[in-house]
Order: C-alpha cells, then structure tokens, then sequence
C-alpha cells in the first residue's frame, strides 16, 4: 500500500494500527469521518475532553514561567481545581532535581524512520543536572491504566525512542545516551500512582527494529489486509463500531482504559518540531 504522501506515523496512528488493522484503515488512508460517540454518556466524555485539555494548559504555562496563583484562579470546574491542587502538591516528587535551562513543554519531537516520518508531541522534556533527561505525560483519565498497558503501548516505546533521535537537536548539538532517559505518566485524579518506565540502549534498538518493522508492515498491505479486530471489547470504545457492525451504543465511560480514548488531534506547523533525520 501506498503511505499517503507526508503522513506522519503518530502514537495513536501506530496504536490504532495494533488495536484495529480496519480503524486505522478507515481513520488515516480513506479518513472517514463517522459522526458517533467515542463513550457514554456523550456530555460527560465531552466535559472530560475538555479538562483534559484545560489541565495541560494549565500546566503548560506554569512551566513557561506563568505565577501558580494567577493559573488557580482562572479555575472555575470543581474537579480540574482538585487535579491542579494534586499537581502543585506533587511537583516536589515529580521532579526530584532542580531543572536545569534544558526544558520543553508541548514539544514536537520528530525523526524520520525507513523513509517516514515519526512524530510525538510530549507534554514536558527536561534535563536534570546530573545529565538525565525525563519525558512526562499527564494523563487524565477517569481510569488509571495497568501498568502492564502502559508498558506495552506505543506511546512508551515511540517518545524515549524519537527524544534518543531527536537529541542532538534539544541536547545542544549532542547526542542523548538512551540510558539516560526515562519516561513519567502521571494521574491528576491518582496524585501518588504515577508510572515510570526506564529506558536503555538495547531497547532503543528493540523500539527501532520494532517500529521499522510495523511500518513495514503497513507498507506490505493491500486493502484486504486491514482487517476488523477479533477483540470485540476494543469495538465499545471506537467511532466507527456501528459503520463495522460491531453494536450502536458506545461504551461506559466509566469502565473506559487508556487505551480505548482516542487522544485529540495534534495540531502543528512544521516550525515547531524538533527533527534530526537519518
């Protein structure tokens, strides 16, 4: 199959393409848009998206230098105002070293891999000044992922690989050793269940044969061969269930995992990522 020229393999694309060959289909070579609901109830999946997005403002300024006082302030939802308590809280723990000059927040990381493109926006990069570095990720979802999920999923594999890529161009002109870096996913809503994964030079090199080979894998499919998921559990959680036959009524929003809430678009211009190719 034929990438559609200057497609960018995501996350979520890449994680779409290991939970459902047909979604990802659907979604990113015929992009059809299905007007269904992702989750019930409909307002409060909506609502949730919407203090997602709001956290990670918030806590995008705070670390662009913006006073904590005047951020709480512009809080009128009664749970987002507890997330940013538990967050103000936690900083201390969340990073255990004064953050040297080294910092990026919302940051477009982006390498090329076998003649694409990957990309990965990461909520907040920073270098500590023993020289380490750590990627975080804010998670606000109404349910904590497994741990187990969480180390299995594209996003842990494809964000220390692409900051390891990537690092000549955050790092001033040098390279990062993958055993310098480490990856934090941390729940507003469980303040003290944060999750972190380490990373090394074996498995960067497990991440690069493992994405060249997905990648490769997309390639070597005609229609035919993005086939519907046989885990009909995925199918609750997914726009196009109706469209597939697969029911009408969207999952709980309640019994929802990380990995069955699509992540909203990314939306960039190319002067915002940081790329190295090769």
């Amino acid at each position: 199959m034929d990438i559609p020229e200057g497609f960018q393999f995501s996350s979520s694309s890449l994680q779409d393409f290991e939970d459902c060959r047909y979604r990802f289909w659907l979604r990113y070579i015929q992009q059809v848009a299905w007007p269904a609901v992702q989750s019930e109830p409909a307002m409060e999946s909506e609502r949730r998206m919407q203090l997602g997005g709001r956290f990670h403002q918030l806590a995008q300024a705070y670390f662009s230098g913006v006073p904590a006082a005047e951020l709480s302030a512009t809080i009128q939802d009664g749970e987002l105002e507890l997330w940013w308590a538990n967050f103000l809280d936690r900083i201390p723990a969340l990073l255990p070293q004064p953050v040297s000059g080294d910092r990026y927040t919302e940051v477009l990381l982006s390498a090329s891999l076998k003649g694409h493109r990957l990309l990965a926006k990461s909520d907040f990069i920073c270098r500590f000044p023993d020289g380490s570095w750590r990627i975080y990720d804010w998670k606000t979802n109404p349910k904590r992922p497994a741990r187990s999920w969480l180390q299995k999923s594209l996003q842990t594999r494809l964000y220390p690989f692409l900051l390891v890529r990537a690092s000549a161009a955050v790092n001033q002109g040098k390279a990062i050793s993958p055993g310098l870096v480490s990856m934090t996913y941390w729940f507003p809503a469980f303040p003290d269940q944060p999750e972190s994964v380490t990373y090394s030079l074996p498995q960067s090199e497990m991440d690069e044969a493992f994405l060249s080979g997905l990648i490769a894998v997309i390639e070597s499919l005609d229609e035919s061969g993005f086939v519907k998921t046989e885990r009909l559990e995925t199918c609750k959680y997914c726009v196009y269930r109706s469209l597939c036959d697969r029911g009408t009524v969207a999952g709980d929003l309640g019994n929802a995992m990380d990995e069955q809430q699509d992540e909203p678009e990314v939306s960039f211009d190319f002067d915002q990522i940081v790329e190295i190719s090769f």
